[in-house]
């Protein structure tokens, strides 16, 4: 085996290299994003998700003030019914 042949063709390759690496050094490429309608829809919906508060105190507040003052009555079998629904709907 001739080690100065193997030698000489590893030369070759490396100039070939270094000529790509500096040819594709020169190309300068940006990226870019598009969102589209849908995506801009859900980002919407998801910041006005997000400014609301957790609770509507509009809806809570006169239950609120029943349940502190003790007149506030549930229904144990309209309760029960409704939990077992979720529960069949969740199965």
């Amino acid at each position: 085996m001739r080690i100065e042949a193997y030698s000489q063709v590893q030369q070759l390759y490396q100039t070939k290299k270094v000529d790509k690496a500096q040819k594709s050094g020169s190309v300068s490429h940006s990226d870019q994003v598009q969102i589209s309608s849908l995506g801009k829809d859900f980002q919407t919906a998801k910041t006005a998700v997000a400014a609301s508060p957790d609770v509507r105190e509009e809806l809570t507040a006169s239950i609120k003030a029943r349940v502190q003052s003790g007149t506030y009555q549930v229904d144990n079998r309209t309760f029960a019914e409704k939990l077992l629904r979720k529960y069949e709907e969740m199965r």
